[in-house]
């Protein structure tokens, strides 16, 4: 008879054990997730930190093509403007000298280590006295 009354009890302390334990479980899932979405925001924060810092390794050379001058701009050895004729005019003129060339390449690699566009106007290459 005793033992009939001890089942019950056995239960219900196995489904307050059940309980217990799901609530801590479930508390444990909740809290690696919010820590877990500090960490990746944390790594994310610190990746973009550390991209934007890195030094950019600009390098202006002078280039001779068939009828004038241009210039490359690389990083890291690898060229990522190559620009052999006079922007922004609406004919293919190169640079008239080295010099001409240099001038523009020094402008847009000012422009590269500021972070902004590159790009070159008209009034760029008149204050920089560019024969067009």
């Amino acid at each position: 008879m005793m033992l009939g009354n001890l089942n019950p009890l056995i239960r219900k302390a196995m489904m307050i054990i059940n309980t217990t334990s799901r609530f801590f479980w479930l508390k444990i899932q909740k809290n690696l997730i919010i820590k877990s979405k500090y960490v990746l925001a944390l790594l994310l924060l610190l990746t973009l930190c550390f991209a934007c810092n890195r030094k950019q390794n600009f390098e202006l050379k002078p280039i001779k093509v068939n009828s004038g001058w241009g210039y490359t701009i690389s990083n890291n050895q690898k060229i990522i403007i190559k620009q052999t004729i006079i922007p922004v005019i609406p004919e293919n003129k190169h640079f008239q000298s080295k010099d001409e060339a240099l001038k523009v390449g020094r402008l847009v690699l000012e422009k590269l280590n500021k972070n902004i566009s590159p790009s070159v106007t008209k009034k760029d290459l008149i204050l920089l006295s560019i024969k067009t």
